[in-house]
């Protein structure tokens, strides 16, 4: 690792920011590979039912993508909020994420406003210091609320996509697959 910058504004962004850019090419990724996975399976799905196949853009704007996408977010955000807020009053001997069990620490004592280089919300304080003390839980649980409702937007969709393909006499229930249509 470096201790100073490197030269080149190429490496020094890449440096700066090496966390975002890999993260963001892991989620890139997956959302590639779910697309043609979930494409390719929902395509055999709809030829066993005896209809049309979609193309890859139709895919990715079908309910089958929103809620396979979405219901893998929605699980991931909740888990991660939760830990986040129960980490700030629960503790655990031996975890290096929980803070110590019978010692204050530094992240316990209150912001100093006064410093040169203190954020914003702790210069301001009152509500947006407590919204900036909060805020990555927050975050989390918002991220959580999205996830659920495309997860269910998604659901919808795929419902009545199918429901469409099958014409306005008879309805397809979802949790039946591989298996003849069932009136609802």
């Amino acid at each position: 690792m470096p201790t100073t910058p490197p030269q080149s504004r190429l490496l020094r962004f890449l440096y700066e920011n090496s966390l975002l850019l890999l993260v963001a090419l892991l989620v890139v990724s997956t959302l590639v590979g779910q697309a043609f996975t979930g494409w390719h399976e929902y395509n055999t799905d709809l030829e066993d039912l005896h209809l049309a196949p979609l193309t890859l853009s139709q895919y990715l704007g079908s309910g089958h993508f929103l809620e396979a996408t979405f219901e893998n977010w929605e699980s991931e955000f909740l888990q991660m909020g939760l830990y986040v807020v129960l980490t700030i009053w629960l503790r655990q001997r031996g975890s290096s994420e929980s803070k110590k069990l019978y010692e204050k620490e530094e992240v316990d004592q209150e912001p100093d406003p006064t410093k040169d280089d203190a954020p914003g919300p702790v210069k301001r304080g009152g509500w947006q210091l407590a919204l900036y003390r909060r805020s990555l839980s927050i975050a989390f649980f918002l991220l959580f609320f999205a996830s659920f409702w495309l997860h269910a937007k998604g659901g919808g969709r795929g419902v009545q996509h199918r429901a469409d393909a099958a014409g306005p006499a008879r309805r397809w229930y979802p949790g039946v697959h591989g298996h003849d249509p069932v009136l609802v």
